[in-house]
């Protein structure tokens, strides 16, 4: 059976037809046909037409607007894998082309969730096949009485446990002058209300791409032929990819380590603009794969404990139940030392750091100091430190013989070029023990034994290893907010991170505390891992950040350089640490 055709379209895609019942609204229809040429409507109606939009199911019609405009749009997958099934949510986009993207997200996630709403201008009632789509509001009047309407019905949505989706710029991407660059403005921090209020998490998706450079130079001689323009915008996306990005969910308590609604807002808009692939440098790929090689086998337990019996008492540093933690030097300790090595390999491996030879080894492990801890219960070593005595070792050789010289220039005015101090390294504790306390809690108090019984060691510095399991923009943030004095030294492989112009903004405006660099990095990592462990330790003793280098002898992964001077410790971290000897280490003055 043949339908008739409409008499006329459903939606009256005309300028006149948006124009109000004024005088200036009679004048508006009377240049209506002019209007509609010189604004790009007469095309779009075309589109309306040739393509059969009209009283279209409105998945229906945003699919064909899509597809007549020729707009491609890829990462979807990646987007829908983050958003929640069922439950509140409030997805926050940037707003880069001014009208296209509401159509494509609400199109989007209508499909996935057929309870979203998305709060948009009203610009958009142009089309009513649509209209369900939307929560309209006028970003250009904010007193105006439908954007009061709105609030209360976005606010509604969600406690009713609906999924919502914001463009909180409220108007399209434009070219900054301040800033040198083009990106929305300010975002209104309604987003932020919404999820306070109703416990939703927010999910920040970037939209990639921007209109014309016509379209922001006319917008720099008068911001109002942006708005002018936005239609003729569309039909320059023919054949045009929209790639969308989004990373984790962000919780309420990731929102709540940031002071103040302002801050809170400006970290989610950071987290969005971290999607920017033109501001991502992924890790580069090995020309020749690593081949890994079998792992040597066990040492002898019986031969490891004849070791162990071995050593001086003041090497035995403490113990805690069936724990001990000993130090010693590979030609004391052949065989411990060999197990040591053969751990090393096999908990570095899990993070992409390991040598793929049978054990982690080179020429360091003979002339630094082994620290480990032995289980005497189940008869294996968990964890080690390797300590490099850097008066020893450069009464030996000079500077070269300290490990880290390989991957940083260190200055005659560098601490370690100053004062004994302990090059500490090559740290980890085994699978079995790393959701444990008392590991690395272990390792930490026979460091503080083991200074106690040399006070003339007041400095600690070395590496903690990022990682490249970790995304490139985490280890540009870290890199970023921790490194602070860089005086007396350099690396000889500099770790190059990008991070996008928003990173800048957002650190000058505050400086970022450490559980607020927690914060971003959970927000960035596919797993939503936190910063090292290792990070936090040194942080809480009052560590100096010096610069991140790639340390090409381990598989070029980056380490960020740090000082701990230990005497100005917290005293609380002191007194666990060193314990009734923490006096007399304090004491302590170099005769």
């Amino acid at each position: 059976m043949n339908i008739e055709p409409l008499d006329k379209p459903y939606s009256d895609l005309r300028f006149a037809a948006m124009a109000p019942n004024t005088f200036m609204g009679k004048i508006i229809k009377i240049f209506g046909p002019f209007l509609d040429k010189l604004l790009g409507i007469n095309k779009l109606r075309n589109v309306y037409e040739s393509c059969e939009l009209s009283g279209l199911d409105k998945q229906q019609f945003s699919q064909k607007l899509l597809d007549g405009l020729g707009v491609q749009v890829s990462g979807v997958n990646g987007v829908l894998e983050k958003v929640p099934q069922s439950g509140r949510c409030v997805v926050v986009c940037n707003h880069p082309y001014g009208m296209i993207e509401g159509v494509i997200i609400a199109h989007l996630l209508t499909e996935f969730r057929s309870d979203t709403q998305v709060m948009a201008n009203v610009g958009l009632q142009i089309f009513k096949e649509i209209k369900d789509y939307f929560i309209f509001a006028n970003p250009l009047k904010p007193k105006a009485k439908i954007n009061t309407l709105a609030i209360k019905q976005c606010f509604s949505h969600l406690e009713n446990d609906g999924l919502l989706v914001l463009f909180p710029a409220g108007r399209v991407s434009f070219f900054q002058s301040d800033k040198q660059r083009i990106t929305d403005g300010d975002w209104n921090r309604l987003v932020i209300k919404l999820a306070k209020k109703t416990g939703a998490p927010i999910l920040p998706v970037f939209i990639s791409g921007t209109n014309s450079q016509l379209f922001h130079r006319m917008g720099r001689i008068y911001y109002r032929f942006r708005l002018l323009m936005l239609a003729h915008e569309m039909f320059k996306l023919q054949a045009h990819n929209i790639d969308l990005k989004t990373n984790n969910l962000l919780s309420i308590k990731q929102l709540n380590e940031f002071k103040g609604i302002k801050r809170m807002n400006d970290f989610v808009r950071l987290q969005c603009y971290l999607n920017d692939e033109n501001y991502f440098t992924p890790w580069l790929e090995d020309d020749d794969p690593m081949a890994f090689k079998n792992i040597i086998p066990t040492a002898d337990k019986v031969n490891i404990k004849s070791e162990l019996a071995q050593l001086p008492d003041e090497q035995h540093l403490l113990d805690f139940k069936s724990f001990s933690v000993y130090y010693g030097y590979q030609k004391q300790i052949p065989l411990c030392v060999q197990e040591i090595t053969r751990l090393r390999e096999i908990t570095f491996r899990t993070l992409d750091e390991g040598s793929g030879e049978t054990c982690d080894t080179d020429k360091f492990d003979a002339t630094y100091m082994h620290l480990f801890i032995f289980d005497h219960k189940n008869e294996e070593i968990i964890g080690a430190y390797r300590i490099g005595q850097t008066d020893l070792l450069q009464n030996e050789g000079g500077v070269s013989q300290l490990y880290l010289s390989q991957m940083f220039n260190f200055s005659g005015g560098f601490i370690n070029q100053q004062q004994p101090c302990l090059e500490m390294g090559r740290s980890f504790i085994i699978a079995a023990h790393q959701n444990s306390f008392h590991g690395l809690l272990l390792l930490w108090k026979g460091i503080g034994a083991f200074v106690c019984q040399n006070p003339h060691y007041r400095t600690l510095y070395g590496t903690v290893s990022l990682s490249k399991l970790y995304d490139p923009r985490s280890v540009a943030l870290i890199d970023e907010v921790m490194v602070t004095n860089k005086a007396g030294v350099n690396a000889k492989a500099a770790f190059k991170g990008q991070l996008h112009p928003e990173v800048k903004d957002f650190i000058s405006a505050t400086p970022v505390e450490l559980n607020q660099l927690s914060a971003l990095v959970i927000g960035i990592e596919e797993d939503s891992k936190d910063i090292p462990v290792l990070l936090k330790q040194y942080h809480k003793l009052g560590a100096i950040f010096h610069c991140t280098g790639i340390d090409v002898n381990f598989n070029h992964t980056p380490g960020l350089l740090l000082s701990v001077n230990l005497p100005e410790a917290p005293e609380k971290l002191l007194k666990l640490y060193l314990g009734s000897s923490k006096t007399a280490y304090l004491n302590y003055a170099k005769s």
